[in-house]
């Protein structure tokens, strides 16, 4: 019963998590200083009862002293680099990207491909295989027999060609785009950088990481193929 009544506002539980929090309240302190032209946000804790008591400070927040057209707008909805995006994929043709943990941002790079009139074969590093015997040439296939069927292998086409073939006269290209690339040993990164020649109509977009925003560098700069072409 006295469980329950703590839940309804008003009641006396309730009455001293307020108390509590208030006094936590006057504890704190937030103190807006300026470094050079930069504004530091202090904040921290009073150390005694008053104010003027001796203060512990918490730590310090850098705060932007100019205002951008993404905070009216939403900074995840403006996105001024997807022209500088399609330039590069055009131009490397094999491109590593580097997405933020939490997901989703990668999926307006993607859209702007399928404007330009890009069409997608998804797949994940995981289980692949090799790329080489997977994406141009028949392989073998041996599904799980789980101790009763018998084993058996099935043959598959090459999923780049079979999906080229496919593909309708209007199409710009195919975008192999994989996910989980960070698990691919630099050879096979190797060959999806190397593949859009071996196929020109093929792009290859390449998941290798986590970073704080959407970040992509040139696959063959991941992989190690500048220095050796430059030696």
């Amino acid at each position: 019963m006295a469980a329950a009544a703590c839940l309804n506002y008003g009641t006396p539980g309730s009455l001293n998590l307020q108390q509590s929090q208030q006094k936590l309240r006057k504890k704190c302190f937030i103190d807006m200083t300026t470094m050079g032209k930069r504004n530091i946000m202090v904040i921290g804790v009073n150390g005694g009862s008053g104010y003027g008591k001796a203060k512990k400070r918490i730590g310090m927040v850098r705060c932007s002293s100019g205002i951008g057209i993404g905070d009216f707008i939403g900074g995840d909805l403006l996105k001024f680099d997807l022209g500088r995006w399609l330039s590069d994929v055009e131009e490397h043709k094999a491109i590593a990207i580097y997405t933020p943990h939490e997901g989703g941002y990668e999926g307006r790079y993607l859209n702007r491909l399928k404007y330009q009139g890009y069409y997608f074969l998804d797949l994940s590093a995981r289980g692949l295989g090799d790329p080489e015997t997977t994406l141009t040439k028949i392989h073998p296939v041996c599904p799980a027999h789980l101790g009763k069927q018998p084993i058996v292998r099935w043959y598959f086409p090459p999923e780049v060609d079979y999906r080229l073939a496919a593909l309708p006269p209007d199409a710009k290209g195919l975008v192999v785009w994989i996910i989980e690339a960070k698990v691919l040993s630099k050879s096979e990164l190797q060959f999806l950088a190397l593949l859009p020649t071996l196929r020109p109509k093929v792009r290859v977009i390449a998941e290798c990481g986590n970073w704080r925003k959407f970040v992509w560098k040139p696959l063959k700069e991941i992989a190690g193929l500048t220095t050796i072409e430059g030696a």
